[in-house]
């Protein structure tokens, strides 16, 4: 008798058909990292080298093995990561398994570092002394919320009384988030990346000791907290066995761009090193003035016994054969690091370039011309950048491209939550969730015309000492002159204190806001578009809390603060600095002032581990290229922080990381025989000039 067929089971057959291997497009190293078992495995994945599918076809492989995706634990540096990595393993589990789009098992704790950590500490608040509804401080408010207690502490006063200069706010919250990140002791904190801070050790202890109270006191945490408090109810056995337990897998992307921290983190949660898989490499680790450790790359085989197992991916996907010849000398040159030599199929002929010119100005024309000869050819603005070592480097240029109309998008400016219209939005959400903060009441109670600083304190300062602030809000009598407007904020904030409507309360936020908006900023209408970005932004989340939460861990980064009316335009030059462009690739890629004092930095010489990171950062520059480089060399040039130097202008040599045997892998462009010693050009040859008696002959 024949099998009955039907059309179920034809479709179930076509499905079946239809699955692939999601290791099929690996090469040889990738798929060794992506089918391997349970020991602690260390991915080194050269730039352009394809780490992100790799990474993605483990987490697939280990699905598909078994793995509940509820148990695994993917952590990356930024939202954008987090998610692109979602849709790759959800791309591969897709095509393995047959399933229709939509249909993949979705991995709920992929995400940042602080992202996870803010949602174990929500989970664990009871345990640990904190309010369910603690505010998330983003990097501004964190300042200012240092700015007051040093006030209230007596510190901003010193000068007056005699006393040697306090740090500046922005300044005391770098000493403390590097002190918490690095987790050294303030003293070499001072002594190592503060030295001009060093005199006030003490008061910096009290004013932190201070803010960490302040902070209880308002139910807030700080973007270091996160991962402070993580790694503190880490420290608790049962704590860390249990998570351990709950999270069969742990993997880690960009590795080398940890902290001491996060590593401790880690170690905690896998002790032994089974499920524990990190992705990384040593040679683009350049955020050590974020408190990253390069050591935590370099000493990961040998934390666990035996030695996790080291994948090494050399083949670069990205840039031609001769761009990866030169960066490869360049690294090469390092003492220490996990030794690859990156390769690629794609030949290419055209080499990089070591352009010489004579200063700034004329790198400026340079660029620029070549710029618009390689349009001209067919090569977008928008796949050519321009990257430089601090964006002060970049003044020339954009003066250039200014006089020429071209436009450009330059990287690292205002960030999207800096600008002062969404840190009134954002600031009347955090109040109504967490009417302890009194960083957010100071700031909205202050957007009602004829509400000043006094008045706002006394608020303030009433809603301290009673249970129940909310109430004392309502309850609050605000001078005659201005009770009608202040009527509409409390209402709109008992609206959003009584029952949540997301993404609703947006919108009232938005309606109140509105008239204010046009009162307080010019250019109203840019500004108007960032609030309607961010009601996109809340439809987007499930509750006011969770878009508070990612917004100030992953915000976006345009802003349109500071800005004009806005303009359209078909195509754009991208400039950057060197740290925000790693990730990112061009095919056309022109470094600025690649010379001694800009690349390595006058400030980044002092130790040999200063200066292997800035090795590393010109080797994360020339592999953002795909086809065309040029390394700009002027030979004069403008200095804003030396002082010392009576003339502003000096004169460069080359990097010294370009040694003579690298730039024989480079073509020379520029004067026949340039010079790259440091110190001014040869006189030209002749007589010696009688300038004073001409001089006198004038008269």
């Amino acid at each position: 008798m024949s099998a009955i067929t039907t059309p179920a089971t034809h479709a179930a057959a076509a499905s079946v058909a239809a699955r692939v291997d999601p290791l099929a497009s690996l090469n040889e190293p990738q798929r060794e990292a992506a089918e391997h078992g349970d020991g602690p495995l260390l991915v080194i994945a050269g730039a352009g080298a394809g780490k992100t599918m790799t990474l993605a076809a483990r987490v697939a492989r280990l699905v598909l093995g078994g793995a509940d995706p509820n148990r695994l634990m993917l952590l990356t540096f930024s939202r954008r990561a987090a998610v692109e990595m979602q849709q790759r393993v959800a791309g591969l589990l897709q095509a393995s398994l047959g399933l229709p789009a939509g249909a993949a098992p979705v991995l709920p704790w992929a995400g940042t570092f602080h992202a996870i950590g803010a949602r174990l500490l929500r989970e664990q608040a009871g345990r640990l002394g904190l309010s369910d509804d603690f505010t998330i401080l983003d990097r501004a408010d964190a300042e200012d919320l240092m700015g007051w207690v040093r006030e209230a502490q007596g510190l901003a006063r010193a000068a007056e009384t005699g006393s040697a200069r306090f740090p500046l706010k922005g300044t005391c919250l770098a000493i403390y988030s590097r002190a918490v990140n690095s987790q050294a002791q303030l003293s070499d904190v001072l002594r190592q990346a503060f030295p001009w801070c060093a005199h006030a050790e003490e008061g910096l202890r009290g004013l932190f000791r201070a803010y960490e109270a302040t902070k209880r006191d308002q139910h807030a945490l700080d973007y270091d907290d996160l991962l402070l408090w993580w790694a503190e109810l880490m420290r608790e056995p049962d704590v860390a066995a249990w998570l351990g337990e709950r999270f069969t897998h742990v993997l880690v992307d960009e590795y080398q761009d940890t902290n001491r921290l996060q590593a401790a983190i880690l170690l905690a949660l896998k002790p032994q090193g089974r499920g524990l898989t990190v992705v990384g490499d040593d040679a683009q680790a350049i955020y050590s003035f974020r408190a990253a450790e390069v050591r935590n790359i370099l000493d990961f085989p040998g934390a666990f016994s035996p030695p996790a197992r080291v994948v090494t991916l050399d083949r670069n996907y990205r840039s031609t054969t001769p761009l990866l010849t030169a960066a490869n000398a360049v690294i090469a040159l390092a003492p220490e690091r996990f030794k690859k030599a990156l390769w690629t199929d794609r030949a290419g002929t055209a080499r990089p370039q070591l352009v010489a010119v004579d200063d700034e100005t004329a790198q400026a024309r340079w660029v620029v011309d070549h710029i618009l000869a390689r349009r001209e050819g067919g090569l977008k603005l928008k796949s050519q950048a321009v990257l430089f070592r601090t964006s002060s480097h970049s003044a020339a240029l954009e003066l250039e491209l200014a006089r020429r109309q071209i436009p450009y998008v330059k990287y690292g400016g205002l960030k999207f939550l800096e600008a002062a219209h969404v840190k009134d939005v954002l600031s009347i959400l955090r109040w109504a969730s967490n009417p302890r903060l009194r960083l957010a009441g100071f700031r909205v109670a202050q957007l009602v015309p004829g509400i000043g600083p006094a008045t706002a304190r006394r608020l303030l300062d009433a809603m301290d000492a009673h249970a129940d602030p909310a109430a004392v809000l309502q309850a609050f009598e605000p001078p005659a002159a201005v009770r009608g407007e202040w009527e509409g904020l409390a209402a709109l904030m008992q609206r959003l204190s009584a029952h949540s409507e997301w993404p609703g309360d947006m919108a009232l936020v938005a309606d109140w806001y509105g008239p204010h908006l046009e009162r307080l900023h010019d250019h109203p209408v840019p500004r108007r578009a960032d609030i309607e970005q961010l009601a996109r932004l809340a439809a987007g989340h499930a509750s006011r809390e969770r878009f508070l939460t990612e917004l100030t861990l992953d915000p976006p980064q345009a802003t349109s603060d500071e800005a004009g009316d806005p303009h359209l335009d078909e195509d754009y030059l991208i400039l950057s600095t060197i740290h925000a462009a790693k990730g990112q690739e061009w095919s056309a890629v022109s470094v600025l002032n690649v010379i001694d004092g800009c690349i390595p930095g006058d400030l980044s010489t002092a130790t040999p581990a200063q200066l292997e990171e800035e090795r590393r950062l010109l080797y994360v520059a020339m592999t953002r290229a795909r086809h065309h480089l040029s390394l700009m060399v002027p030979q004069r040039f403008y200095v804003t922080q030396q002082r010392r130097f009576g003339d502003r202008h000096l004169y460069g040599g080359l990097s010294r990381f370009i040694t003579p045997e690298v730039a024989e892998h480079f073509d020379s462009i520029g004067p026949a025989t340039p010079n790259w010693a440091i110190g001014p050009p040869t006189p030209p040859p002749g007589a010696v000039l009688d300038l004073a008696r001409r001089l006198r002959e004038r008269w």
